[in-house]
């Protein structure tokens, strides 16, 4: 196994895609499959989580509470966002499900991608194959945008966000 050197933002999407299967059983391949990431990087990102207590020891249980704290109290300063210019996108934050539904905003943020459907004020997803993931599969779209609220979020908005994001991870 590598050094490890830190998290890096794609740990994170492996992690919540995890939560998004739900109780399934799942291989390596179906995450490399629907994230669109190589078998050697999911590989060595479970491995990172493994060292940082986010997932269990035989990489199939994600530590719940871990990861919630790290996503409260971590992630908004160790993968930091500001809102880019207007492009084409796909709907994150409080743009998109759960927070669209709760948050009204004339601003709209998206995760740049040729095929979207929405133009909004560009937020760098945590991995460039995000769009295409969550295209797929809705649960994940809803929990990475529940994390860019947390990462762009005024109070609010995080406030909201977190609670939202407890209920789909407990």
């Amino acid at each position: 196994m590598k050094k490890h050197n830190g998290m890096r933002p794609h740990d994170i999407v492996i992690l919540l895609k995890i939560i998004s299967y739900g109780h399934e059983n799942w291989l390596m391949k179906d995450l490399g499959y629907d994230l669109y990431i190589s078998l050697s990087e999911i590989s060595e990102s479970l491995n990172r989580s493994v060292l940082s207590g986010l997932i269990s020891s035989n990489k199939k249980r994600i530590m719940k509470s871990s990861l919630l704290d790290f996503l409260v109290f971590g992630l908004k300063y160790v993968f930091p966002q500001k809102p880019g210019p207007l492009v084409r996108g796909i709907k994150t934050s409080h743009s998109s499900l759960p927070l669209s539904n709760i948050i009204l905003s004339e601003e709209i943020y998206v995760w740049p991608y040729s095929e979207g459907n929405s133009r909004g004020f560009s937020i760098e997803p945590l991995h460039p194959n995000v769009p295409k993931a969550c295209i797929k599969d809705p649960n994940l779209h809803e929990l990475l945008s529940l994390v860019d609220a947390i990462r762009l979020g005024n109070k609010r908005e995080f406030n909201i966000a977190v609670e939202e994001l407890k209920q789909r991870i407990s």
